[in-house]
């Protein structure tokens, strides 16, 4: 009996499978990890010929099979890397956000800490040439939002993708990386150590492309699809008619998530992308607070996640039973709430007097409110009595 995560990896390399062919799958089997357990003639109506043949293959001779010497390397691969973590649909850590999406990753790699990918994300995107001021933009506003709580969420492309990373990890944030190639190729070769900041960060690199798969064109637009289902916003910067931030930006659309554009000169060329998208509907954003006040309902969102997740043991406790128990807290809640005094304080200050990064201090704080010791005013934080 193989495991979801072996089984998943196994579906995905046969060909002409891909996204698309494992939930397609899924409409015509309970789950696509049936498959495995198909009988021989059914593979056929199941599968294309290709990948029937090389299943079939796979049952008779698991170790000298073509699929079969691709799962040992992957397999082998992943058990070498301390720090990759492989997130199977059905995987608790898999981001909820992203379930929302059609036809999500059926598979996530996750180089870091894959529980950033369920805080709060914005995503900011733009044109990899952009100008000065793109640049600029890019990096003020990832900062700024970093600082307020939020994972800066984009493709480790040149320009304002880069850009996003640098100013939410300035900030001291939590940022992600979704990549267009496997886990184990950085594209492009020069944002390695930018990559590796991120991890150190604590923040993330994901790819759902098979281990060795190298840049394709074909693979960003399929890319953008999750940098939009993990965020609860997409923020283009900058971004020609022709591009792929509108892509993501539509994605966005598609998925219900809120989509801001910045504007510019009506001589910049790099300006038309967010001009179309605002004439479109899109949310026309002159500072980083407009996007804060516009999401300020992801926070409520991420809070009520959080309250679900919670032990159920005191649902027949009464109210006046529920006042009357203090709640535990741990030594850096303790240290935490005496930090943050009796007035209300930004949570830049506040990070700056704990000395804790804006993730998980913002995870933090959200577990203060559930307890219902903090209270959240703006983008200030206080104490409730």
């Amino acid at each position: 009996m193989l495991s979801p995560l072996v089984a998943t990896l196994l579906i995905l390399r046969l060909p002409d499978i891909g996204v698309a062919g494992y939930w397609r799958l899924q409409e015509l089997l309970d789950h696509p990890l049936q498959l495995l357990d198909s009988p021989s003639q059914s593979l056929r109506c199941l599968l294309k010929p290709a990948a029937a043949d090389m299943l079939q293959q796979y049952r008779d001779n698991p170790e000298s099979s073509d699929v079969g010497r691709k799962l040992a390397v992957d397999l082998a691969y992943i058990e070498s890397q301390s720090d990759l973590h492989c997130l199977v649909y059905d995987d608790p850590l898999y981001p909820r956000l992203l379930r929302e999406i059609p036809r999500p990753p059926p598979l996530l790699y996750v180089r870091g800490d894959p529980t950033c990918l369920s805080l709060p994300q914005l995503a900011i995107v733009g044109s990899r040439n952009p100008s000065g001021g793109g640049v600029e933009n890019a990096e003020r506003f990832a900062h700024y939002l970093a600082e307020r709580g939020f994972a800066i969420t984009s493709g480790l492309a040149l320009g304002i993708d880069a850009a996003a990373h640098r100013g939410a990890l300035r900030a001291k944030g939590k940022t992600i990386a979704v990549m267009g190639t496997g886990i184990d190729l950085i594209y492009p070769s020069r944002h390695r150590q930018l990559a590796q900041e991120i991890i150190n960060s604590g923040g993330a690199l994901v790819s759902e492309f098979p281990l060795g798969t190298a840049s394709h064109a074909c693979n960003f637009p399929q890319r953008n699809r999750i940098i939009s289902g993990l965020s609860g916003g997409t923020l283009v910067v900058e971004a020609a008619v022709q591009s792929g931030s509108l892509i993501t930006a539509s994605c966005a659309l598609q998925h219900d998530r809120e989509v801001f554009a910045i504007p510019g000169s009506i001589h910049n060329p790099l300006a038309r992308g967010c001009h179309q998208l605002i004439r479109q509907g899109a949310t026309l954003v002159e500072t980083a607070q407009d996007i804060v006040d516009q999401l300020a309902g992801l926070f409520s969102y991420k809070r009520q996640e959080l309250r679900a997740a919670l032990p159920q043991e005191d649902l027949f406790v009464t109210a006046a039973e529920k006042d009357s128990v203090e709640p535990e807290l741990d030594q850096h809640e303790q240290e935490l709430l005496q930090a943050l005094g009796y007035d209300p304080l930004p949570m830049d200050l506040l990070a700056e007097r704990t000395g804790l990064d804006i993730g998980n201090l913002s995870a933090q704080l959200i577990g203060l409110e559930i307890k219902g010791l903090v209270q959240q005013i703006g983008a200030s934080y206080q104490r409730t009595s």
